[in-house]
């Protein structure tokens, strides 16, 4: 009975040993979702004008230049109608490989300024 007790310790102890590697390889979830997500928000600033397709639009103040086509996300895209002419900060995203113009997702709008330059 000693003898046949003695021969499984070293069983016993690779299987011991074999658990606790595992464990020490499973490594925990990362988020990396979420990480990149917070990376690739951004914000603009400039007046809000409505381009002649109706689309609306952030230009430069001072030079009249277009920024970005501005493509609401959470709320209507009307939602940009009461900033026309205002000075404001855009928060969100850049749309890559859209179109030739620059296109940029508004999740949040800031007022800045009441007028745009002309």
């Amino acid at each position: 009975m000693k003898l046949r007790l003695v021969s499984l310790i070293p069983f016993f102890l690779l299987v011991a040993l074999g658990t606790a590697g595992a464990a020490q390889k499973q490594e925990p979830p990362k988020a990396p979702a979420k990480a990149a997500a917070k990376a690739a928000q951004a914000s603009l600033s400039g007046c809000v004008d409505q381009a002649e397709d109706g689309n609306f639009v952030l230009i430069n103040n001072t030079t009249r230049d277009k920024i970005a086509n501005l493509v609401a996300e959470g709320f209507p895209t009307e939602g940009f109608a009461k900033y026309l002419g205002h000075k404001v900060t855009v928060r969100g995203t850049a749309i890559p490989g859209e179109s030739s113009s620059s296109s940029f997702r508004v999740r949040s709008v800031e007022v800045v300024g009441d007028g745009c330059g002309q």
